[in-house]
């Protein structure tokens, strides 16, 4: 049987790569974004098992008429990809208010929103799949200029981990899986908040093709926690050994 996969942030980016892999492995896609127009550029790409659908993720009650609208076209959800999210530039001692309070909105409860607003439909069958995108900054503190979105992103980490054990108590066919990623050449450094420098010039990054596939993966194996590059994880260790976080 296919699978039925909702995806935010899919006008562009890592969530239009997936949305077309998934799309041409035979699964129906339902695609969310802002932006019409780009939203069904990527809808024209993937085919006729797709449902647009412009949403807002950062408005509780646009992700709740998200989940209707995907129930109504395909009767069901499988999977459901938080990809959506925004950087931010500027210096820890400079944040405001108002940058906190972006990144928390954009990162994390845009995330709430959506596990909570499919969560009553894994529960009454089952089973089903939430994956969060995050971010080597949600592990590594290591781009100053990214303070709040890499503190958003070790939020949702722990958000994540603490969903999936809440939720598995009583429901373990349901998995929440966090996938992260390092620098990814796409638009995202663009349009961070301030600006910021084109992620496509900075070494040693991924296409948006390779990071869409491991996320398809991870669809397949249900795996809880994965890096998109190899040598990731080795790289987070190497960092709080190096720092000297230890048992004391």
């Amino acid at each position: 049987m296919e699978k039925v996969i909702v995806i935010t942030g899919a006008s562009s980016g890592i969530g239009a790569a997936l949305a077309e892999q998934l799309a041409s492995d035979g699964a129906a896609v339902v695609l969310a974004a802002r932006r019409e127009d780009a939203l069904q550029t990527v809808a024209d790409r993937c085919g006729g098992k797709t449902l647009p659908v412009v949403t807002d993720v950062t408005r509780r009650d646009e992700v709740t008429r998200l989940v209707q609208r995907a129930l109504d076209r395909f009767d069901r959800i499988d999977v459901w990809v938080n990809n959506a999210g925004q950087g931010l530039s500027r210096m820890p001692t400079e944040l405001t208010d108002d940058d906190i309070d972006d990144m928390m909105r954009a990162n994390v409860k845009s995330a709430i929103y959506g596990m909570q607003a499919v969560l009553p439909h894994f529960i009454a069958r089952g089973s089903g799949q939430i994956i969060n995108i995050s971010s080597m900054l949600g592990r590594i503190p290591s781009a100053l200029a990214r303070s709040a979105y890499s503190a958003s992103k070790h939020y949702l980490n722990a958000l994540t981990a603490m969903f999936r054990e809440e939720v598995q108590q009583q429901h373990p066919g349901i998995q929440f899986s966090l996938v992260s990623p390092g620098v990814v050449y796409t638009d995202f450094g663009l349009n961070a908040r301030y600006g910021g420098v084109d992620s496509r010039k900075i070494p040693g990054g991924q296409i948006p093709e390779e990071v869409a596939a491991v996320i398809a993966g991870v669809i397949e194996s249900r795996r809880p926690d994965v890096y998109t590059r190899p040598g990731a994880r080795q790289q987070v260790i190497d960092y709080y050994t190096t720092i000297g976080v230890d048992g004391a």
